[in-house]
């Protein structure tokens, strides 16, 4: 009879996302999930599999988190145009208080950058993110349309791409050095584009 499992695996898989987050995926050695997670080796691979499996689900979990914030900011009661605001507002902040701090930036971006050109799955995964919080932006931008707050001529699907790669953008600005007063230009001229 197996023996049960005596820790809890989401804490082990939230240890293995902030390593990941971290160091990124070919930095993080089974040795420093061992570490982040208080996992043997033996636990960690006859519970993951592999270092990727862990990674994918670390990943996931990421992208649910960050998910459920945009939910959260897109059924808020603001106007249209004032939620994609929030929403550069929001990562503005975050890498501001981030700056001499961890400097992490945002996982799903770091993520492209490193892994999903060569992992196929990865890739994958990053994907039906995109797609979801493209399709969340573009209804909150046709809706913002209808109701004037939106210029009619402007595609809702093109401006939902803009809001995305803005974000992405600007997260890579911060961590380029970029500061908080330009960080602030940059969100103005994207949301100039609506």
């Amino acid at each position: 009879m197996a023996r049960p499992r005596k820790f809890d695996e989401e804490r082990a898989v939230d240890a293995a996302m902030e390593a990941f987050w971290a160091a990124g995926y070919e930095a993080t050695s089974t040795q420093d999930l061992c570490e982040a997670t208080g996992l043997g080796r033996s636990s960690i691979y006859n519970t993951f599999k592999s270092k990727h499996d862990l990674f994918e689900r670390a990943l996931a979990r990421y992208m649910e988190s960050k998910s459920a914030e945009l939910t959260e900011l897109l059924e808020s009661g603001l106007p249209a145009r004032d939620k994609i605001r929030a929403l550069l507002q929001r990562v503005i902040d975050e890498e501001s208080a981030a700056r001499g701090a961890d400097g992490r930036g945002c996982l799903v971006v770091n993520t492209y950058v490193e892994v999903s050109a060569r992992d196929d799955a990865v890739a994958a995964a990053l994907a039906r993110d995109y797609d979801k919080r493209l399709a969340a932006i573009r209804d909150v931008l046709e809706s913002g349309r209808r109701a004037g707050e939106i210029a009619a001529d402007r595609d809702a699907r093109t401006l939902a791409h803009l809001a995305i790669a803005s974000v992405s953008g600007l997260r890579v600005a911060a961590r380029a050095g970029v500061g908080r007063a330009e960080l602030e230009a940059i969100a103005d001229a994207a949301l100039a584009a609506f």
